[in-house]
C-alpha cells in the first residue's frame, strides 16, 4: 500500500467525499450530493481551524477515504487534550484492503503529535461491522452516547 497518499482534503476532493458519506443506508438518507455549497462552506470552516483536520487517502489519483479528526483541548482528565474521530468512509473498492486500519492508525499517530491523552469515536448503533473493527484496533465501548437533533 505504498501508493497511498493521506493529505488534507481540497475543495476538488469533496465530490468524492459527500458520494462516500451519501454510500450508505444511514448517508443516503442525511447527505445530499447534489448541492454542494453547504459542504465546500464546511471546508473552508474546518480549514481556518487549526484543530481540524478532514483529511483524504488518494491512491492512484482518487479519493478512497476521509475521515476528520478534531484536536479537543480540555480541562478534565488534568487538563487533557483529546481527539475525535468522525466521519470514516472508505470507498466500497477498497474495504477489506487494510486502508480503514491505515487510516485509524494515521489518526492516532496525529493525536499522539498533537499531544492527545485519548482518542474517542462515535459510531451509529446500527453499525456493528464498524464496531468489530473499531474493537479489533484497540478502542472499547466505554460510554453511552446521547444525541439531541437542533
Amino acid at each position: 500500500m505504498g501508493d497511498l497518499e493521506i493529505r488534507p482534503a481540497v475543495p476538488d476532493d469533496v465530490p468524492a467525499i459527500v458520494a462516500m458519506l451519501a454510500d450508505d443506508p444511514l448517508g443516503a438518507q442525511r447527505e445530499s450530493p447534489d448541492d454542494l455549497s453547504p459542504y465546500l462552506a464546511a471546508l473552508e470552516r474546518l480549514s481556518d481551524d487549526p484543530n481540524q483536520h478532514l483529511v483524504v487517502a488518494v491512491r492512484e489519483g482518487r479519493v478512497v477515504g476521509t475521515l476528520q479528526l478534531t484536536i479537543v483541548p480540555g480541562l478534565s482528565r488534568k487538563g487533557a487534550t483529546r481527539s475525535i474521530i468522525e466521519g470514516v468512509r472508505v470507498h466500497a473498492d477498497e474495504r477489506g484492503s487494510g486502508l480503514g486500519t491505515r487510516f485509524i492508525e494515521w489518526a492516532i499517530d496525529r493525536s499522539r503529535s498533537e499531544g492527545c491523552q485519548l482518542v474517542q469515536l462515535t459510531s451509529d448503533v446500527s453499525r456493528t461491522d464498524a464496531h468489530r473493527f473499531y474493537e479489533r484496533l484497540g478502542f472499547t465501548a466505554s460510554h453511552v452516547g446521547f444525541k439531541l437533533q437542533l
